[in-house]
């Protein structure tokens, strides 16, 4: 096959869509296929220059906003189906995390282009980004979630309808960026202000203190779920991006009936959604036992190290053949083959 990694970008989770898109593309050589690797917001990057996308690796915070607004000024946008690697691509496997690789923006442009591309179509990412739309749209499919509103709303609104704790967060990014856990109701003002900085939609929710799991959806199938022990109190961007400041055990040591029972919702999410490919859905499990439905993530982690890759691997697909098994689906989609 011939692959053009779309990766980089100018969202929050930059550093981390490289960290992807290098392991993507090692990965997908290795099984022979020829790859480019194209960041979005610069353009081809020649294979001797890629080692210099991510030198120091992911570091403890997101990039500076002003060096991805430097970016943005310069950024690719439509004119992305100029670039021959991309044109004469068999696939392109989307390693964008946040922001318009994973809003829908990009699959929209490459389905104009008339260009394959790994994951969900424009609307599912779409919907899934949008953490309110996505709340709505599974609990109408009968899974249960954290209570929520959306900011600004006073401290007495939200000890109404939500509670203390809860947490606040950007509607609209991934890795946790802007997320603060909010103890006290003095505490949600100055936390509303941090994700508006990234967002101009603010979530307000439940905070839901039992254990966090994750199940990764490959094609229409779950894969074995993972359980999140990060050593903050909550799996911030630097729990999930810096050595030692998580455990992340798959297969997650709990019953095997919680376990069918987290993978079923995971898999009812996924359809709920209209999302496609793969996938990878977060919940927490409440006091009682009850699954809460956290988010869904279109374009999860692709480091080997990431959630997704380590269920595919405990289910026997090592990284390369995971990722070959991604861009199979995604012609598989378009009725082509390579």
């Amino acid at each position: 096959m011939k692959v053009a990694v779309l990766t980089g970008g100018t969202s929050m989770e930059r550093d981390v869509a490289l960290a992807s898109g290098l392991e993507i593309t090692a990965a997908l050589r290795s099984r022979g296929h020829t790859v480019h690797v194209v960041d979005i917001a610069t353009g081809f990057v020649p294979p001797e220059q890629e080692a210099a996308l991510l030198p120091g690796g992911v570091g403890r915070e997101p990039p500076p906003l002003e060096r991805l607004r430097e970016l943005e000024r310069g950024m690719l946008s439509a004119g992305l189906g100029e670039v021959p690697a991309v044109r004469q691509a068999d696939v392109a496997f989307i390693a964008l995390h946040g922001g318009v690789g994973e809003d829908g923006t990009l699959q929209a442009l490459l389905d104009v282009l008339g260009v394959p591309y790994t994951g969900s179509g424009h609307l599912a990412c779409a919907l899934a980004m949008d953490k309110d739309l996505a709340k709505r749209v599974v609990r109408d499919h009968g899974l249960t979630v954290p209570a929520w509103v959306m900011g600004p709303a006073t401290a007495d609104y939200v000890r109404r309808l939500v509670g203390y704790p809860c947490v606040v967060k950007p509607s609209k990014q991934g890795s946790s960026v802007g997320l603060t856990l909010v103890k006290r109701a003095r505490d949600l003002d100055p936390a509303v202000e941090l994700a508006s900085r990234y967002d101009d939609e603010v979530m307000i929710e439940q905070y839901v203190s039992g254990p966090e799991l994750t199940v990764g959806i490959l094609g229409d199938a779950p894969l074995p779920v993972i359980e999140i022990r990060p050593r903050h109190e909550l799996f911030d961007y630097e729990c999930k991006y810096q050595p030692g400041m998580s455990e992340e055990l798959c297969p997650a040591p709990i019953e095997p009936a919680l376990a069918a029972k987290v993978q079923d919702a995971a898999q009812r999410a996924h359809r709920a959604l209209k999302l496609g490919g793969y996938s990878r859905i977060d919940f927490r499990v409440g006091a009682e036992g009850a699954i809460f439905f956290l988010e869904a993530n279109t374009a999860p982690g692709m480091t080997a190290q990431s959630l997704i890759p380590k269920a595919a691997r405990a289910a026997g697909l090592a990284f390369p053949a995971f990722t070959e098994a991604l861009c199979r689906l995604a012609l598989a989609r378009r009725g082509t083959k390579a």
